[in-house]
């Protein structure tokens, strides 16, 4: 059974996009239509509204924390070709780097493992992926993958900075030897995984196919070392896959069909621990899935995300009989 613990009135003047809660899950941040993005303290059940960030000339579509041990920084993405990262200083939430390098809509951010810096990736319906890398003193670098997506990039998921397997066969006291790896989701229909060379070029690995539409969103699973990656996949199609990849080389990934949605899936989402993952689509519902022991993917719940009340009560879910 899964119930609302909290429902936040962001009293944003258009459709939210973007929902994210931070590190501690104490700050949940909004991104909207309205061009704005707001942070609200939401501890012990509360909402504050602590900020209210101006500086979008378009919607707003994906706002993300980085890891706090690099302070409180949120990224965010917009139609206006523009992505912004805004840092909390005493109290006070300010706008610290501005990346204009997009000719197009930037429809996704996502901040690297924080083992690696600070990197934040950035995909765009111009086609491009941006990696921005915070060098010190305010500087930021740019490198840039162009021609990611033909016609477009739509999510951007970095890969968990543990080794797969390491878990049982790291030798004790030696520093794993990680790889950057991220994937993303494009227009072409296509999953693309990317891993930076030795030279610190990014270069394509692998392309994923299933998809016969659009893919809107991808997401890396949280991993602790087992051999097997995991990554789920959502399109316009109204699918979503859970892609595994069991051989160290990572160079073979199958696909399973979670389920087969009546509409867009726009978002996939993992819990911390991997074990359940969360799919919003155009049906407005949330709907939260569990891989069973026979390795079947089953619906545990649904959550009705706005028609009028969520169920009878707030803190009683919706059993879903699907």
């Amino acid at each position: 059974m899964v119930s609302v613990i909290n429902t936040v009135d962001t009293s944003h003047e258009d459709m939210i996009h973007d929902a994210q809660m931070d590190y501690y899950g104490t700050r949940l941040a909004t991104c909207s239509s309205d061009r704005s993005v707001k942070i609200f303290d939401v501890r012990n059940g509360g909402q504050i509204l602590v900020a209210d960030l101006r500086g979008h000339e378009g919607p707003v579509w994906q706002v993300a924390w980085a890891h706090p041990m690099y302070g409180n920084i949120l990224a965010s993405c917009s139609y206006d070709r523009k992505v912004i990262i805004w840092k909390e200083e005493n109290g006070t939430w300010e706008k610290t780097h501005e990346h204009t390098g997009h000719d197009s809509s930037v429809n996704s951010v996502c901040w690297a493992p924080h083992d690696y810096g600070l990197i934040l990736a950035c995909g765009s319906s111009d086609g491009a992926i941006s990696l921005l890398t915070y060098t010190g003193l305010g500087q930021w670098e740019v490198k840039k993958i162009n021609n990611a997506h033909t016609i477009g990039c739509n999510a951007v998921s970095w890969a968990p900075a543990v080794v797969p397997g390491s878990l049982i066969d790291q030798p004790s006291g030696q520093k794993p030897n990680y790889i950057k790896k991220f994937a993303s989701g494009g227009c072409d229909n296509l999953i693309k995984l990317w891993k930076e060379e030795e030279d610190g070029q990014w270069k394509e690995e692998q392309k994923l196919e299933a998809h016969s539409d659009w893919v809107r969103d991808v997401a890396w699973a949280p991993s602790i070392g087992l051999p097997t990656s995991t990554i789920a996949s959502c399109s316009q199609d109204g699918r979503v896959f859970v892609w595994t990849c069991d051989d160290a080389s990572g160079n073979t990934w199958s696909p399973k069909l979670l389920h087969k949605f009546n509409d867009v899936v726009w978002h996939v989402s993992w819990s911390i621990t991997a074990n359940i993952l969360a799919v919003s689509g155009g049906d407005n519902k949330v709907t939260l899935w569990k891989e069973s022991v026979d390795g079947q993917w089953v619906c545990i719940s649904d959550v009705n995300k706005g028609q009028g009340p969520v169920s009878t009560s707030v803190t009683e879910g919706q059993q879903n009989d699907q």
